[in-house]
C-alpha cells in the first residue's frame, strides 16, 4: 500500500506533506482513512478541483478508505484565501441546493459501496448544532491568534483590505472538521491544494492539541500551463463538470486541444491508465505530434467517466460532420448547439440575410469582399454544400434542427449562424 505515494510522486501529485516518511510507515501497517473537502461556492465543481479529488480517489484504489466532505457549513462562511476583498454571503437555500449537486459530482468518482471504502459527508452535520459558546470554548481556545495571523492568506488581506471574523474563523472550522472526521472515522490523511496548507496544518495541530493524536497533510501543487494561461480556462471561462455550465463537446475538445507540452501532465494527473500506458503515449506525442494521440486517449477517457461513452459518441460524430466527414441532419439540437458555441458565430432573429453577410458577420471572414473571394475560389460551404452564388439567400429549408446553419471556409475553419 505505500507504492501509492511513488504513484502519486511519479504523477506529480505531492506538493507538500507534514512528514512524508511518517506517512509512509503509517501506509504500511495498512488501510487509513483520507478525506478531502469541497466547498459549495458555484453549483457545480471545476476541473481545478478534480486534481485532490482524483488524488484521494487513487488512494481509496490502492485500498484505503475515502471521505468526501461537501463544505455545507464552510460553503456559508467563505475561506478568505485567493481574494483580496470579502467573499459575499449566499443565501442558506442556495448553498445547501449546491452542496446536494457538489455531492453528487464528488460521487462520481469515489467508491461508495460500501462505507469501509467511502463514505460522503457534509460537515453542517456536526456545524449546525454548535453553539457559539461551545465553539469559543472548546474549539476557539485552542487557536493561538498570533499564529492565524501569520498564515500567509490572513496576512495578505489584513495588508490590505482586511477581513471580518467570519471569514478569520474559516481556518477553524476546517480544522474542526479534520477532529471531528478524525473521532468518527479515524481519518488520519486530509488532503488538499496547496494553497489549503495552512488551514490543512492547522488541523494537524489541533488534533494533536486536542487528542494527543499524530495525523498528516498532503497537497497537491496548482496546476499551470506551459503557455503561462490559468489552467481550467478557456476562453468563455472556466471549464465545469456540470453539462450544462459546460457542455460534452466543449469539455471534450478542451481536452482534445491540450497544449503537447502539458497532455502528458495532464495523462498522468486525470487519467487512470497505468504507467506503462502514459508512457506510451509520451512517446507519441514525441514521435507523431500530429496525431495527438495522447491528447485523444485524454479526451475520450475523461469524458466518458464525467459524462458516458454516448456523450463521447455524439461529441465525435459532431466534430466529424461539422468538418464535411458526416451528416450535420442527423445531429441532435443540443449537441450541434454545443459545437457551434465553441466557433465564430451569430445569433439573428430571422432568415433574410445573404450567405455572404452571415459570414462576415459571424467572424468566420474578415470581410463580405473575403466572403466573396471564397466563394469565387470555391472555399466556401454551407452545411457542407458549396456555395456557387454570391447572392445566395438562405431559407427555412436549409435550417438544421429548425435552428442553425454552419457555415464553412476550406476545410477547417467553421462558423455559424443561430437563427431566434
Amino acid at each position: 500500500m505505500t507504492d501509492i505515494l511513488d504513484d502519486l510522486a511519479w504523477r506529480g501529485l505531492i506538493a507538500q506533506s507534514t512528514d512524508i516518511d511518517a506517512l509512509r510507515a503509517s501506509l504500511a501497517k495498512g488501510p487509513i482513512t483520507a478525506y478531502c473537502g469541497f466547498d459549495p461556492t458555484a453549483p457545480s465543481l471545476h476541473v481545478g478541483n478534480l486534481v485532490p479529488l482524483f488524488t484521494l480517489a487513487r488512494i481509496q484504489q490502492a485500498g484505503h478508505r475515502a471521505i468526501g466532505l461537501v463544505g455545507g457549513a464552510t460553503g456559508l462562511i467563505g475561506d478568505p484565501g485567493g481574494r483580496n476583498t470579502e467573499r459575499a454571503l449566499n443565501p442558506v437555500e442556495l448553498v445547501a441546493e449546491w452542496v446536494e449537486k457538489i455531492r453528487v459530482q464528488v460521487s462520481r468518482f469515489l467508491d461508495l459501496t460500501d462505507e469501509a471504502r467511502g463514505v460522503m459527508v457534509s460537515n453542517l452535520d456536526w456545524t449546525a448544532g454548535l453553539s457559539a459558546i461551545d465553539f469559543l470554548r472548546d474549539v476557539g481556545k485552542h487557536f493561538p491568534v498570533n499564529r492565524m495571523l501569520s498564515r500567509e492568506a490572513v496576512s495578505a488581506r489584513l495588508a490590505g483590505e482586511g477581513l471580518s471574523y467570519t471569514e478569520f474563523s474559516y481556518q477553524i472550522l476546517q480544522s474542526n472538521d479534520y477532529l471531528e472526521l478524525y473521532r468518527r472515522y479515524g481519518c488520519t490523511l486530509q488532503l488538499g491544494g496547496s494553497d489549503q496548507w495552512g488551514n490543512i496544518t492547522a488541523g494537524v495541530d489541533f488534533i494533536r492539541r486536542v487528542e494527543g493524536a499524530h495525523v498528516h497533510a498532503l497537497t497537491v501543487p496548482l496546476i499551470t500551463k506551459a503557455d503561462g494561461t490559468k489552467f481550467g480556462k478557456t476562453a468563455g471561462g472556466s471549464v465545469w463538470l456540470n453539462p450544462e455550465m459546460t457542455s460534452p463537446y466543449a469539455f471534450y475538445q478542451f481536452w482534445l486541444n491540450a497544449d503537447d507540452r502539458d497532455v502528458v501532465k495532464f495523462l498522468k494527473i486525470f487519467s487512470f491508465r497505468s504507467r506503462e500506458e502514459i508512457e506510451e503515449l509520451e512517446k507519441s506525442v514525441a514521435e507523431r505530434p500530429f496525431a495527438r494521440e495522447a491528447q485523444r486517449a485524454l479526451a475520450v477517457e475523461f469524458t466518458t467517466m464525467l459524462h458516458g461513452a454516448d456523450q463521447v459518441v455524439a461529441v465525435q460524430t459532431a466534430a466529424k460532420a461539422l468538418f464535411g466527414q458526416g451528416a450535420l441532419q442527423e445531429l441532435d439540437a443540443a449537441t450541434l448547439g454545443a459545437a457551434l458555441s465553441e466557433v465564430p458565430r451569430v445569433q439573428v432573429p430571422a432568415l433574410g440575410a445573404s450567405f455572404v453577410d452571415l459570414m462576415a458577420d459571424s467572424g468566420l471572414v474578415a470581410s463580405k469582399s473575403e466572403a466573396r473571394r471564397a466563394i469565387k475560389e470555391g472555399g466556401a460551404y454551407l452545411n457542407n454544400e458549396k456555395v456557387t452564388d454570391e447572392g445566395y439567400i438562405p431559407t427555412g429549408d436549409d435550417l438544421i434542427a429548425g435552428r442553425y446553419l454552419v457555415l464553412r471556409r476550406g476545410k477547417k475553419s467553421i462558423g455559424g449562424v443561430e437563427v431566434g
